[in-house]
């Protein structure tokens, strides 16, 4: 036999979903970053990255072939050996002049084979591990996972903003400090004059002062000349003149090239104007949260800082710098999904001033600070070194792989006797047995319906603890959720998922299945408590935030291995991947309507909602058939 057939399932399992999560981050979220850092217009990077989702959505329809053609070993390997290749050609083709539309193939191309490397991967997770096995390592691979996906959207990003800071210019730096207590001023967007100081020394970015002092609270109009007369406005209406004004300065200058314009459908604009249709003017009657609106909506107090060139560039000389958030609190945030933050200075404009716009959340209640940079270093050579180092990786990792991959007894095809013809037969005949397996219908159920609650939840947790309390929410600033969610609430998920693989492999799916659901279900509690309590603590909102987030990795656990369970027998690879196709839909279709549904009844009524669709995640439970032994230890 070739190598091993069983080898320590901690040599492997963490670096193959390690590997696994790394190329999607990279698809889809750095190939954003990138691309903005790139100078690529907001529109361009809306449509076209959002189609490099495609291949994840129909991997199911090529899932067989991976099933039916060589090894899943085999296969993981060749993938992880072309994501080298392939992240070293976008690292190569960053440089070039069309660099836009050669990423772009190349990400597509990285798109396909990762989702193939899912295929396989998860194949090879079912044949190289017992039952037992699988239940114990559920848990350690989804939290490998999402540690990839925080080492590609920080770790990698930081490794490219280090890159960008220190191979040009000096860096500028820039602080804005917030004060609850002090008055508000109207931001100014006075040009930037030159001194005689200012044009001594090195070529280098500067604003006049380092730090600058914002209030806090914003007033609720503001008094200012619109068309040579003194008009009184709301400020909402003030502050998006003066973003508007802000961009236009800036495109005018030829700093920030301007966008296109998507201009809406007829059919949106009478839909607005007409307001809410029939059905949701009767959902919101008979089910809406009755609750009194302020008259008054308090809005983000903004700032508007400006910078410049101290001196000429050389002709034809272009220097570019992208500003970002470096440290301090992330309540004070800089406009970058309106605004562009990347600026072009050359020699015809470099003596005019370029302007950026921040908002502070009004929730503050105690001085706060926020340090920004803006580095002008050499930007394609920041992110080739970013893919490059992907690049090296998958190198490494497919050898090592090489190595650790066992060969299990039943991970093996022979080939060499088929013909394409039974090749085609075989492929239909996967989807064939799939929808002929026993519970097929109750299945396909408990897909759609067991994450119903969360599916839901998920999209509106955020919202909820940012949304002012007059509207339900909590009010939390957006440091406080930062924190509250992206630090307590990832904690809480993955310790959830590991206890979860524990004690599965200790008892058997079927022995936990029923805890799991109701984990899944009661945690969504949390959330009605806080929608109803009078001022929650930031302590309780973090300890609901926990036990809401555990509690779901806690069941997801049942909800993984029961696509592995369902899933065993021939072509259990494609059939995995079909039953992820499922697991998608069940989020994806919940998820679209959660948010009209909370818009139209309130935070208190939708979460109330949630808790009534748990039953549906216990109600599917009761039709489902396991073995008692699978996932369980056995002498």
């Amino acid at each position: 036999m070739r190598g091993t057939s069983k080898r320590n399932p901690w040599a492997w399992i963490p670096t193959l979903y390690f590997a696994q999560g790394l190329p999607y981050v990279a698809v889809m979220t750095i190939s954003v970053i990138m691309y903005k850092r790139l100078g690529i217009s907001n529109t361009d990077i809306a449509l076209y990255t959002g189609w490099l989702y495609l291949p994840w959505v129909i991997k199911p329809f090529w899932s067989p072939f991976v099933d039916i053609i060589r090894t899943k070993r085999w296969w993981t390997l060749t993938m992880q050996w072309i994501l080298a290749f392939a992240l070293a050609g976008i690292a190569f083709t960053i440089p070039t002049p069309f660099f836009f539309q050669l990423t772009l193939a190349v990400f597509w191309l990285v798109g396909f084979t990762s989702a193939t490397h899912d295929i396989a991967a998860d194949g090879f997770y079912m044949l190289a591990l017992n039952e037992h096995e699988q239940s114990l390592y559920v848990g350690i691979r989804s939290t490998f996972y999402r540690v990839a996906t925080v080492a590609g959207q920080g770790l990698l990003v930081i490794l490219a903003g280090l890159i960008e800071t220190n191979s040009g210019l000096t860096p500028l730096e820039m602080e804005v400090n917030a004060n609850p207590v002090a008055e508000w001023s109207a931001p100014q967007m006075t040009a930037i004059a030159s001194t005689e100081g200012d044009l001594d020394g090195e070529l280098q970015f500067f604003t006049p002062l380092a730090a600058h002092e914002v209030a806090v609270k914003a007033p609720s109009t503001v008094e200012m000349n619109l068309c040579g007369k003194d008009t009184v406005i709301p400020f909402k209406a003030y502050a998006a003149i003066m973003c508007d004004s802000v961009r236009t300065l800036n495109e005018r200058n030829g700093f920030v090239a301007a966008e296109r314009k998507a201009e809406a459908s007829t059919g949106t604009a009478s839909a607005a104007a007409e307001g809410p249709g029939a059905f949701t003017r009767w959902v919101r009657d008979t089910f809406g949260e009755k609750r009194e609106l302020s008259t008054d909506e308090i809005s983000n107090n903004i700032a508007i800082v400006g910078f410049r060139l101290n001196k000429k560039p050389e002709p034809g000389e272009t220097v570019i710098v992208n500003v970002t958030q470096k440290g301090g609190d992330q309540s004070i945030r800089l406009e970058q999904n309106l605004l562009s933050t990347r600026f072009e200075f050359n020699d015809s404009n470099w003596d005019k001033t370029a302007y950026l716009y921040y908002e502070i959340d009004h929730k503050l209640t105690a001085t706060a600070s926020a340090s920004f940079v803006g580095a002008s270093g050499n930007i394609p050579m920041a992110w080739m070194v970013v893919f490059a180092a992907l690049s090296g990786f998958f190198f490494i990792v497919a050898i090592y792989h090489g190595w650790a991959l066992p060969h299990p007894a039943g991970d093996s095809r022979d080939n060499h006797t088929r013909t394409s013809g039974d090749i085609i037969r075989e492929f239909f005949e996967t989807f064939k047995s799939f929808f002929q397996k026993k519970q097929i219908w109750v299945a396909i159920a408990f897909m759609l319906l067991y994450r119903l609650p969360e599916a839901q939840l998920v999209k509106l947790i955020n919202p909820f603890l940012l949304d002012p309390v007059d509207k339900g929410g909590l009010g939390l600033t957006t440091g406080d959720v930062g924190f509250v969610y992206g630090t307590v609430g990832i904690i809480g998920l993955t310790l959830g998922g590991i206890i979860g693989g524990m004690v599965a492999a200790k008892g058997g799916l079927k022995k936990w299945l029923w805890p799991m659901a109701w984990s899944m279900s009661l945690t969504c509690l949390t959330f009605v408590y806080l929608s109803y309590a009078d001022a929650p603590s930031l302590l309780t909102v973090n300890i609901c935030v926990f036990i809401e987030q555990f509690g779901y990795g806690f069941g997801f656990t049942a909800y993984m291995l029961y696509l592995i369970y369902f899933s065993e027998g021939t072509h259990k690879t494609a059939h995995y991947a079909i039953c992820t196709g499922f697991m998608a839909l069940g989020m994806m279709l919940p998820g679209m309507a959660a948010g009209w549904l909370q818009d139209t009844i309130g935070y208190r009524h939708f979460f109330i909602w949630t808790m009534i669709c748990c039953a549906a995640t216990i109600g599917v439970c009761g039709f489902l058939k396991i073995d008692p032994n699978f996932g369980r230890k056995t002498e």
